[in-house]
């Protein structure tokens, strides 16, 4: 068995990343390697919402180990990411929910601009494009956070004047494992991809974000005040669990490495 010195040193061993990629069914996959100090065997996912697949090992196993487990395993990570559904990039034509309605989107390459949204004669909602090609994915999605943080700050700022609390800085972001947070000063940060559901999911998160200005945690006490701030609750719980994974697939980045 090869030994490595490095498990020798006095220090104790720190996790690590990296990456590593595998090739299955004619198509490359890149996987993302993390050494936990907990892992006690090899262990691969694939988290829906970014389709990225991790592999797990212990802090004491080594990459090329990591390499043959994956290849081993290829299948299931084939397998497992066509179960998901594709992912939907901003580009014209294609058809992404903005404020819970299905908008397409029309590029409109003679006009000067950013971004507009438009109902057409027959009802159809439309996410109008101006600029050159290569710009219009940057330019849909720095539209819907600017969208995003406008409606979400005045949210916060509906539900803290309610609950009479303070709050500071509000951004958004693009975060796979939680919607929203609320730091020890005040400071809100949000899913920018809350702007693609219904209004009153996103009026649901604020509402829940702000309710940890008196309750940091998640007691009864705190569910109270979201109950009493925001009463439909549960529909907008109800709602996230069915279709909130969802949100991730538009304007997703391919995870799958394309070049040989």
């Amino acid at each position: 068995m090869r030994l490595n010195f490095r498990f020798f040193r006095s220090e104790k061993p720190r996790p690590e990343r990296g990456r590593l990629v595998v090739r299955g069914s004619g198509e490359h996959y890149q996987i993302e390697v993390k050494k936990h100090p907990a892992a006690r065997r090899y262990t691969l996912r694939v988290r829906e919402t970014t389709r990225a697949v991790v592999l797990t090992m212990p802090i004491r196993g080594s990459l090329r180990q990591a390499q043959i487990f994956a290849e081993r395993n290829v299948g299931w990570i084939a397998a497992r990411l066509k179960r998901l559904p594709e992912s939907i990039p901003f580009t014209p034509q294609q058809i992404i929910p903005f404020r819970g309605e299905m908008h397409q989107i029309v590029h409109r390459s003679e006009t000067r601009g950013t971004v507009w949204t438009e109902r057409s004669s027959d009802g159809k909602c439309i996410l109008w494009v101006a600029g050159r090609s290569p710009h219009i994915p940057r330019r849909i999605r720095d539209f819907l956070k600017r969208e995003a943080k406008r409606e979400l700050t005045a949210a916060s700022h509906r539900y803290a004047e309610m609950l009479t609390v303070s709050i500071g800085a509000v951004s958004v972001r693009d975060t796979s494992s939680r919607w929203g947070s609320c730091s020890h000063s005040g400071a809100l940060s949000f899913s920018w991809r809350l702007i693609l559901a219904p209004p009153f999911v996103l009026d649901y998160l604020a509402a829940h974000e702000i309710a940890h200005r008196v309750e940091l945690n998640h007691s009864k006490r705190f569910w109270k005040i979201v109950d009493r701030i925001f009463p439909n609750r549960r529909e907008a719980e109800a709602w996230l669990r069915t279709n909130g994974s969802s949100l991730h697939r538009y304007g997703a980045k391919e995870n799958l490495a394309a070049p040989e």
